[in-house]
């Protein structure tokens, strides 16, 4: 996964080094420390700058040695007191060796310093669980989509298996397109996205495919108009939907008719598929449901979120299906 800006190195860097330009020379913005450090360079010789020079460096010193070392073996372990009696021995030191008046130095020096490494523990923590969380969200969509696979495989084979039993002249040209199928799942539905047109080209092969199976005893209109369109797509999203309709919209039901529309603005996609059922055809059928509907609403929800919208109904004896995708 692609590290965020702030966690990388040099940024890292930069920032540590701007943090102390602004905290040892900008009085305006930290006045009643550097006040302190007035009276605290006051008590030494003028003309002596290496004390001076040495102050900054121990504070500098110590800022990272409690972020790195102190912080994570006491605090993070709940030695509170071993903490807290640490830095008391070290402030007691350092006022004997310096001057009295870096209590309130060295108090800010070490509360900016915890502060800082629990910030970016903080941050690294929840790096790591989004990283988890992509990782997991990419293997999820990777079974869904493989589960994908075979159930849409099972119904076309049983189309080819009807019509070599009927000894059908469309079985080759079914064959042909079967082909340009699996050649679509092999080499380009591992893509993350693809364009609209060519997940269209899959979907229209496959309507003609199921056309050529049923013949005139089903009637299908397919008006899939998104030529031209720029956006792409999640491979494979739209199938299971179509696979239903044929699935549960054929058999026994007085003048079954499918009927699949498709249109894009530039702001969404719209999808809709209506089938008429015989709820009691429906019944028999779903002892031995497939998992495409079960599959897609979980990808739905895992890719687009809040950006789609999907209502499946049963009405008057259609069942109809309407999705929604708001592009980015």
């Amino acid at each position: 996964m692609k590290k965020a800006w702030y966690s990388r190195k040099w940024v890292i860097i930069l920032m540590n080094a701007l943090a102390w330009a602004v905290f040892l020379k900008l009085p305006v913005l930290l006045q009643p420390i550097i006040a302190h450090l007035h009276q605290f360079h006051k008590s030494r010789p003028k003309s002596n700058n290496h004390w001076e020079i040495g102050f900054d460096l121990v504070m500098i010193g110590f800022f990272y040695l409690n972020a790195f070392v102190f912080v994570p073996r006491l605090l993070y372990k709940s030695n509170i007191w071993r903490f807290m009696v640490l830095h008391a021995v070290i402030l007691f030191v350092l006022m004997f060796l310096f001057s009295p008046f870096l209590i309130f130095p060295y108090i800010t020096i070490n509360g900016l310093s915890t502060a800082y490494k629990l910030i970016q523990d903080r941050m690294q923590a929840e790096s790591l669980v989004k990283e988890k969380e992509n990782e997991n969200l990419k293997t999820e969509l990777t079974l869904l989509r493989s589960q994908v696979s075979p159930h849409f495989m099972f119904n076309v084979l049983n189309g080819m298996v009807a019509l070599a039993r009927k000894h059908s002249d469309l079985l080759e040209p079914s064959l042909i397109k079967l082909s340009s199928l699996m050649r679509y799942m092999l080499y380009e539905a591992d893509e993350d996205k693809v364009p609209l047109d060519r997940e269209l080209e899959y979907l229209q092969s496959f309507i003609d495919l199921q056309q050529q199976r049923f013949g005139n005893n089903v009637r299908v209109q397919a008006d899939l108009d998104a030529s031209g369109d720029p956006h792409q797509i999640e491979p494979m999203l739209l199938i299971p939907f179509v696979e239903n309709a044929f699935k549960h919209g054929t058999g026994i039901i007085k003048n079954p008719e499918i009927i699949i529309r498709l249109y894009c603005t530039p702001e969404k996609l719209h999808f809709t598929v209506r089938n008429r059922y015989n709820a009691d055809s429906a019944e028999v059928k779903d002892k031995t449901p497939g998992i495409g509907l079960v599959n897609v609403r979980r990808r739905l929800n895992l890719l687009y979120g809040s950006r789609h919208r999907l209502d499946i109904r049963e009405k008057e004896g259609w069942y109809e299906v309407e999705l929604e995708l708001y592009f980015l």
